[in-house]
């Protein structure tokens, strides 16, 4: 099988459908992934390093304790990742593109991440560090956002975000008009042009 070995470096996996598989553990250095189906595979323990996925579906995938360093992901379905629980240590990644929805990145350092262009529904920020993140262009409807560090972060063409000033850090954090008006939703006051 494709898997077999515990070390890949340098590899392009493509049309692969590796469902409900174990992949933990193991460790994948400059691969590229291209409409692969993951979908409920264990990457527990699993270290990918600058690696990219396009058009994957990675959906109810298990990260515990899993490594992202410098992972690019690109028309991916994300449904279901716990990633709250993966490996802390120099998280890089960035997201285009993507369906995000039903995930956890609560409690995690993830200072510049890009999410540009993605559907990230009913997903938790809560405890977040997200200082100077990018959510141009995303739509982020049921999305929360509690005890968040959003200082200089970039909701610029973002859309259906809650996000209350004060329960969040929103210093330099850049936003869109009329969209910004959603800030003032915990307030209960009525806004007339």
């Amino acid at each position: 099988m494709e898997f077999e070995l515990q070390d890949f470096e340098d590899q392009l996996f493509q049309n692969i459908i590796y469902t409900q598989k174990d992949l933990s553990d193991k460790e994948f250095s400059n691969c590229t992934f291209k409409k692969c189906d993951f979908s409920g595979c264990d990457f527990s323990g699993a270290c990918l390093i600058h690696c990219f996925f396009q058009g994957c579906n990675l959906s109810n995938i298990k990260v515990d304790n899993c490594s992202f360093q410098e992972v690019e992901f690109e028309n991916c379905k994300l449904l279901g990742v716990m990633f709250s629980s993966i490996n802390t240590l120099l998280i890089s990644w960035g997201y285009k593109n993507c369906n995000i929805e039903f995930c956890d990145f609560s409690k995690l350092e993830m200072k510049e991440s890009k999410f540009i262009e993605c559907k990230i529904h009913e997903v938790d920020f809560v405890d977040a560090n997200l200082n100077g993140a990018d959510f141009e262009k995303s739509d982020l409807k049921d999305s929360r956002f509690v005890n968040t560090n959003l200082e200089k972060a970039s909701f610029i063409q973002a859309k259906n975000y809650y996000i209350d000033p004060t329960h969040n850090r929103l210093k330099q954090a850049r936003f869109s008009y009329p969209e910004v008006l959603s800030l003032l939703g915990g307030f209960g006051i009525e806004i007339e042009e």
